[in-house]
């Protein structure tokens, strides 16, 4: 196995410039590198990117946000008035779908995503809540549908890329009219100058670039609802639409490959999430031998990790901890962790034809010398 690269160029004292690494070039769609995973604060500049139809042109000055359908009373709101609105902020894990695809046996199409199209940044936006009560939502509205400005064809048609929110998701006082992210304007890969952001949800309801808000009185039937992002012929788990992330783990150190020294204290660090704002309340760490999959030496089962408290109630929670092996080899180290609804990490993907919600057991392969 090779070592992922670390894609930080220095520029300067004490200055770091990241880069994604590029999956596709067009579309652009990039995973955060394995460095920037570290932080407990996803650099921007380094944050995953998942385009499904090219990044639109987008300028502030004349960008307006529609909100309209089953409403009493339409809006067309523009970006200075959306600014002086109340606004709020939230660390959030946003979290591609389809991140882990490339776990999966055997591989579904789509984008070979590893474990890194994920990260945790900070958004600063206005509540949708906001517009909503403005706008008058008929209580006969059952969903609100949020449309991108990017668009493109899909099996032969036509589509922009738009996804719809059941009325009390989109109606939460935390979904938000995203302007900002890390304290800095929207970059135009990640949806400027607005996006929507689902705190819980997977990526998929983010909707970037975005123009639109229609409520609904009948659930919205879209490419991207009702043909895509669907969990189809699932094993072990149920059919139907993609919504709140899964509860998982991500292991930052040691890096894969990395050689340890026997009898000496090493640290076992990573973050953990879930979905729908439920905490984790558990990770545990675990260590086995490569050749024989026994456990060895310090690492008997399962061993809870130190959890520090989150930056928020949708921010993913960093853990730690301390193993000193003292048999040299080839080891795996793994993490699970377990939420508040004592849903736990399976120890393989669960397989579903599209490749989405994995959250198989965390592995990193280590050599003990």
């Amino acid at each position: 196995m090779t070592a992922e690269p670390d894609l930080r160029v220095a520029r300067g004292p004490g200055a770091t410039v990241w880069a994604p690494e590029t999956v596709t070039d067009d579309p652009f769609n990039a995973q955060t590198p394995a460095a920037a995973l570290a932080e407990p604060t996803t650099p921007a500049a380094a944050l995953f990117v998942r385009d499904h139809f090219g990044i639109p042109e987008a300028d502030p000055g004349r960008w307006r946000l529609r909100v309209g359908g089953a409403v009493a009373t339409p809006l067309c709101v523009g970006h200075e008035e959306l600014l002086a609105l109340e606004h709020q902020e939230l660390d959030v894990v946003l979290e591609c779908a389809g991140n882990g695809r490339s776990l999966m046996r055997p591989l579904p199409p789509g984008l070979p995503w590893s474990q890194r199209a994920v990260g945790c940044a900070r958004f600063a936006g206005v509540p949708f809540l906001l517009l909503a009560d403005r706008a008058g939502i008929d209580p006969a509205a059952v969903e609100i549908l949020f449309t991108g400005a990017d668009r493109g064809t899909v099996r032969g048609r036509g589509t922009p890329f738009a996804r719809s929110l059941p009325l009390a998701v989109a109606r939460h006082p935390d979904t938000l009219l995203a302007t900002r992210m890390n304290g800095a304007p929207l970059t135009p890969e990640h949806g400027a100058p607005v996006r929507l952001v689902v705190p819980g949800r997977y990526a998929v309801a983010d909707v970037k670039w975005l123009v639109g808000a229609e409520a609904l009185t009948r659930p919205f039937d879209g490419v991207f609802q009702a043909e895509e992002y669907l969990y189809l012929d699932p094993r072990g788990t149920p059919e139907g639409p993609v919504t709140a992330l899964r509860v998982k783990s991500l292991i930052t150190e040691p890096a894969p490959d990395e050689d340890l020294r026997r009898g000496h204290e090493s640290v076992v660090r990573g973050h953990a999430w879930s979905g729908d704002g439920v905490p984790v309340r558990r990770v545990e760490v675990r260590a086995e031998h490569a050749d024989d999959g026994r456990d060895r030496e310090h690492v008997r089962g399962w061993q809870p990790a130190v959890l520090e408290p989150p930056a928020g109630p949708y921010a993913w929670r960093s853990w730690s901890y301390r193993w000193t092996p003292q048999e040299p080899g080839p080891y795996r180290v793994l993490s699970r962790a377990t939420d508040a609804r004592g849903d736990a990490q399976p120890s393989q993907a669960p397989w579903n034809a599209r490749g989405y919600g994995c959250n198989p057991v965390a592995c990193v392969e280590v050599v003990v010398v």
